[in-house]
């Protein structure tokens, strides 16, 4: 004997087969990942600027900058800007505009500039502090001149310190993995909520995924120095060093908490340095009580708050510890 089944649908049965027959929409096949980039981008790139540079001699460059707030300053990198006697700034939407260069600074690698433009969009910025190791970060520039260029990556360290131009160190860089080109410099690096954490600045071109961005607090300092005196002011003292390493046993000897110190290789004639008593061949070891492991220590130390003011210095002569002072002036620019 034979049966014979017949199987009838029922009209939920029908419409859960159609949903799951229907293709999702492209908002819905895109993952997280993807609609925070794109979202980010959305909003970030209109705050995104090309800067084009020219000099007497007719040479040129590029690089990127952001609206830093909506009155028209230009955040950028100084590299990008430095030498330039005609400055460009194309923004979205508004077309092309000369820009004034409001100050710059070296030591840090940043550089403000002012358009006079119709109120701009300027971005959000964030809090380099609130930064993690591993969170998604995106970087719009533009590379090569490619206009609102996007790529992504995550933080991948904190806290390094990166040469600048001028020599001095720069503090509390960011690293990234965020693809960044020749153009790119200048150009915001943001977070997934579309606030700037670092202004991109650097990369290192024989290496795979190694870029680096200026926290964005740092740039929030010094343009507002920037815009308040055009200028960044730092004490000088008038030596060139370099990092040498102590004498165990003297070191030892004077219980001193650092192994390395800044040796004086040259004194410049008429400086806070000459007029102290400081020699070639001394090896500063504390400035005011803080340990000095050397050159850029001693940089870090001789800010804009020692200008003026008679600063005690620790030196190593020799086998024996002298002290000195030294009243920094404002570092030439």
């Amino acid at each position: 004997m034979s049966n014979s089944y017949s199987y009838v649908s029922s009209p939920e049965v029908e419409a859960q087969a159609s949903e799951q027959a229907t293709v999702p929409t492209e908002a819905e096949a895109m993952d997280a990942y993807s609609r925070v980039v794109t979202t980010v981008a959305e909003s970030v790139s209109p705050t995104v600027v090309r800067i084009e540079t020219e000099t007497a001699r007719g040479r040129g460059g590029s690089g990127s900058g952001f609206v830093f707030t909506p009155d028209g300053f230009i955040l950028t990198n100084s590299h990008v800007v430095h030498g330039a006697d005609k400055l460009k700034v194309f923004a979205p939407e508004l077309g092309e505009f000369s820009a004034q260069l409001i100050g710059e600074d070296p030591d840090t690698d940043l550089a403000l500039l002012r358009v006079d433009a119709p109120v701009l969009l300027a971005a959000k910025l964030g809090d380099s502090r609130q930064i993690r190791v591993g969170q998604l970060v995106v970087a719009i520039g533009n590379p090569y001149g490619f206009q609102h260029t996007v790529t992504a990556g995550v933080v991948s360290a904190l806290g390094r310190s990166l040469r600048s131009q001028s020599g001095r160190l720069i503090e509390d860089v960011i690293q990234t993995d965020a693809a960044l080109n020749p153009g790119n410099s200048g150009g915001p690096l943001v977070n997934s909520r579309g606030e700037v954490i670092g202004v991109n600045t650097a990369t290192i071109m024989s290496a795979q995924g190694l870029c680096f961005a200026i926290s964005i607090n740092t740039a929030k300092f010094i343009a507002s120095k920037l815009i308040r005196e055009g200028v960044v002011r730092r004490s000088f003292i008038g030596v060139q060093a370099q990092t040498a390493p102590l004498n165990k046993i003297i070191a030892r000897h004077y219980d001193l908490k650092t192994s390395t110190g800044a040796l004086l290789l040259a004194i410049e004639p008429g400086t806070p340095a000459s007029k102290s008593g400081l020699r070639e061949g001394d090896v500063i070891v504390a400035l005011e009580g803080e340990p000095v492991e050397g050159m850029d220590v001693l940089h870090r130390l001789l800010g804009e708050d020692r200008i003026g003011v008679a600063t005690r210095l620790t030196v190593l002569r020799g086998s024996k510890r002298l002290e000195f002072k030294v009243v920094p002036e404002i570092r030439p620019s």
